[in-house]
């Protein structure tokens, strides 16, 4: 990782967390409120989606493993939305398979982030993506 990617500020970057887990969203906000960044959190895509429109985050993290619409689903149809496909999917996973981090990269995930993810992975994937205007 290059030094702009550790260094660089990410406060005021709205991000999304989309977990069915309550201690996943909360290790996640915490460590990402901390950094600065404004954090909106759903508990699964259909909530998620209805909440894109309203917040239009810079950067969504989202879990593969949720109960009505998974992550992949989610995904899929953030990156079909002519207005959201631009937006960074991030996947989480308790699964490291190779088989899952293809099938996030078919439906236009940016990255895969195997949990527990270190807040060093998080904030990175977050500075990797969002290019601030200089």
């Amino acid at each position: 990782m290059s030094a702009d990617e550790t260094e660089m500020d990410i406060s005021g970057v709205k991000v999304m967390v989309i977990d069915d887990s309550k201690t996943i969203r909360r290790t996640a906000e915490s460590l990402l409120k901390k950094a600065g960044c404004e954090v909106t959190t759903a508990t699964d895509g259909f909530e998620a989606l209805a909440m894109i429109a309203d917040h239009h985050p810079d950067v969504i993290f989202v879990d593969i493993m949720m109960p009505r619409l998974d992550g992949y689903q989610t995904c899929a149809l953030i990156k079909h939305n002519e207005v959201f496909k631009s937006i960074p999917v991030i996947m989480l996973s308790s699964k490291d398979g190779l088989f899952d981090r293809a099938r996030g990269r078919i439906v236009g995930s940016e990255q895969y982030l195997t949990k527990p993810f270190t807040k060093d992975e998080l904030l990175g994937a977050i500075r990797r993506y969002v290019k601030r205007a200089a």
